[in-house]
This record gives structure tokens, sequence and C-alpha cells, in this order.
């Protein structure tokens, strides 16, 4: 009942016109109301629809207002509360890269001294690649290619190598590469002897010689040399787990990136693609050159023309057992 005397207060205008609408058809079929009396009905039925169409208005812009209302006290509520879930949002990115960065932070160390030494020998223990960057690849004929050719054929395991050395025929980049190493170290370095364009040309020499003899003693080493007609002053020594980057002269610090961080791809990347502008030297064709246990300078001769790196036509026999002496017995410059 409460109910339905609810219903009838809200539409009480409606239910009254309906009533007088419909008593008043009613009468006025049996001819008990004349036609005055059914134009005031109908007027009356007017009046009480307007009324009931204005209090429904009435109604609606409260409502709406109420709405509008309601609608502004949410904003004043939710307006800080977004803020809050923003700011909330700035500071879990910036813990996402705090997180991120302190992990490529642990990827990188700064080394001297004999951490450098342990770091390469960690480095050559187990690797199955190397990339290297640099000058004339001294410590790499010394150390680095025969301890992993070493490594490899005890674990019998294949040894990929790609080395990227100044062209020994380019005599400009040989007496840059010299004039920088007397500069940053007067004197002799720890093999005794001091940098100039004819030894720096040498060592270069002799580390494709070098490249060439190991390749031809182990069949599970395949080993790239690429030379380049600019120096750096960096050595880049890229291994399985591991880059060290150097300089070709002892330095205080040197630099460690471990493998899993975007440091050592993206370096990896840049010693790629530095190596393919490179000129390469065609070392598929060292079999048609063999070389000796200790090579002998027309062995040398013929590897370097196979190889298109001919030595000069002038070039004598001692400066060639000079280069086959560099490659075959190398000097530790570090030792």
């Amino acid at each position: 009942m409460g109910r339905l005397g609810g219903w009838l207060t809200r539409y009480a205008e409606s239910v009254i016109s309906l009533s007088v609408a419909f008593v008043v058809a009613v009468l006025s079929l049996v001819d008990v109301l004349n036609v005055q009396a059914v134009n005031n009905s109908i007027l009356l039925v007017l009046a009480l629809l307007a009324m009931g169409i204005m209090r429904d208005r009435t109604h609606r812009e409260a409502v709406e207002n109420a709405l509008a209302a309601t609608q502004q006290r949410l904003e004043a509520v939710l307006t800080p509360l977004t803020e809050q879930v923003r700011r909330l949002n700035d500071v879990g990115n910036t813990v996402e890269l705090a997180r991120k960065s302190l992990g490529e932070t642990r990827m990188v160390r700064v080394i001297s001294g004999v951490e450098i030494t342990e770091a390469l020998t960690e480095a050559r223990t187990d690797t199955r690649e190397w990339m290297f960057k640099g000058g004339t690849g001294t410590y790499i004929r010394a150390v680095t290619l025969p301890e992993c050719v070493a490594a490899a054929r005890r674990a019998r395991r294949e040894l990929t190598m790609s080395l990227e050395i100044i062209d020994p025929t380019d005599r400009l980049v040989c007496e840059r590469y010299a004039r920088f190493r007397r500069d940053i170290s007067p004197g002799p370095d720890g093999t005794g002897e001091e940098w100039t364009p004819e030894r720096a040309r040498n060592e270069a020499y002799a580390m494709i010689l070098a490249a060439a003899w190991y390749e031809q003693r182990f069949n599970l080493l395949e080993i790239d040399v690429r030379l380049s007609s600019l120096m750096t002053t960096f050595r880049w020594d890229l291994a399985s787990h591991s880059l060290i980057i150097t300089q070709d002269d002892p330095a205080p610090v040197s630099t460690l990136v471990l493998r899993g961080g975007r440091q050592y791809d993206s370096w990896k990347t840049e010693l790629r693609k530095s190596l393919d502008q490179a000129r390469r030297v065609p070392m598929e064709l060292v079999d048609q050159a063999p070389l000796s246990e200790q090579p002998r300078p027309d062995e040398a001769r013929a590897l370097f023309d196979c190889l298109a790196v001919p030595l000069p036509n002038d070039f004598p026999d001692d400066e060639v057992s000079d280069i086959i002496r560099r490659a075959i017995n190398p000097r530790n410059p570090y030792a």
C-alpha cells in the first residue's frame, strides 16, 4: 500500500487528468454533459497536464543539479587521488629504471694492475670466441692466441677469432701508430724495443703470419683478420663472457664489461661493424702457402703474396726473418 500511495502521489496530475477525461468521455456519450461542459473539462485536463509537466521539469532540474554537485565533489576527491596514482607510477618507473641502471652498473667494473691480467686470463680459459681490435696485436701473438688455441685443443672445441689491426701495407697508418706509441711512452717498451714505423709494419705483418701459422696447425680454429687504415688508442678484447677495454700501453685503469648487460651487446655490435668495414685478409687461402714449424723467408713471402698483403719488392730477408721471429717467438710486451 505504501508503494501504491507513493506512486499515486508521484503521478497525481496524470491520474486526475485521466480520470477526468474518462468521466467526461462517458458522460458525453450518454448526453449528460453539453458541449460547453466538455470544453471546460478539456481545459481542466490540459491544465493538469501542464502542472505535471512543470513539476516533472522542476524535479529533473533538481536531480541534474544534485548530480552536478555530486560530480564536482567526486572530482574534488578523485583529482588528488589521480595525482597520487600518477606519482606512484612515476616512482615505480624511477625504481625500475634505477634497478636496470644498477644491474648495468654491476656488469661494468673499473680494473687496474693485476686485475687486468686476471680478467684476461679468466676470459681465455673457456672462451669459444675472441674479438680483438687494436694496433698490431703484439699481446695477442704473445699470449692470447697461443693460450686460447691450447685451451680449445685440450677441450676439443671450436675456436673463432676475429682480429682487426692496422694495415702493414699502409705507410701512413704505421707512422701514425708509431708516433702515438712514442708520445704516450717514450723509450723502449716491455720487449726492449722502441716504436718506429718499421716496427709497427713488421708487428702487423707478424700478426698475419701468426694467424696463418696457427690456423694451419689447428683445424678447429677459424680466424678472421681485418686490416684498417685507421689507428685506435684503445684495445678491445671480447671473449664469450666478458669484454676488457685497455690501452696499448699500460694504463692506470681499464674497463671490464661482463656479458648479460646492454653494454656488452652494444660493444660487440660496434666491434662487428668495425670489422666489417676493414679490409679482409682471405685467410681461407692459407693452405695454399704452407708454413714450416719455423717458417723460412721464402715461405713467408709466398704466404703474404697469397693473402694479397705482399711485402715490398726491396724487402730484405733479414726483415722477413724479423717478422717470422715476432710471429712464432713473440715477446710479451707487458711481462
